[in-house]
């Protein structure tokens, strides 16, 4: 499978989200065949759960496998310290991100433990974001953990 197609995977997972009116981040874990594994997106506002984000919710949804080395995670944004430490965590080789222009994350820190990174530019997984944090601010800076003015 090529990134654009499995980035389609974590991109239609990022509009549910937002269509249900959380933070547009999706995610899929493929494997080398192209098999989709798994899928999942933020869901912190739709679970009120602070740890629901798009990585960690389509981890869950794949489940327990003895290993992930044989997988990709496709993921919409570039992942937060958590879903990053998740990624190295289980040894997952390879991450395809959608943009990095509205949120940096935490590359650097994977590349630095040996995961490949390969990040898209993908201008619908940019577009998406910006529109989301344009309409609604404080939930994006409640997302990323930005305390709001006293």
């Amino acid at each position: 499978m090529d990134d654009v197609a499995g980035m389609g995977f974590a991109l239609a997972e990022a509009q549910a989200s937002y269509d249900a009116g959380g933070v547009p981040v999706g995610a899929a874990l493929v494997g080398h065949d192209g098999s989709v594994v798994g899928v999942g997106h933020n869901r912190r506002v739709q679970d009120a759960n602070p740890l629901s984000h798009g990585e960690t919710q389509c981890m869950m949804n794949v489940g327990r496998r003895a290993s992930y080395a044989d997988l990709v995670m496709y993921t919409t944004l570039a992942p937060c310290m958590m879903c990053a430490g998740t990624i190295v965590q289980f040894g997952i080789p390879r991450v395809v991100v959608g943009e990095a222009a509205n949120f940096p994350g935490e590359l650097d820190f994977l590349r630095a433990r040996g995961v490949n990174v390969v990040v898209l530019d993908h201008k619908p997984c940019i577009e998406l974001m910006a529109k989301f944090i344009a309409e609604k601010p404080e939930l994006w800076n409640e997302d990323i953990g930005v305390a709001p003015d006293a």
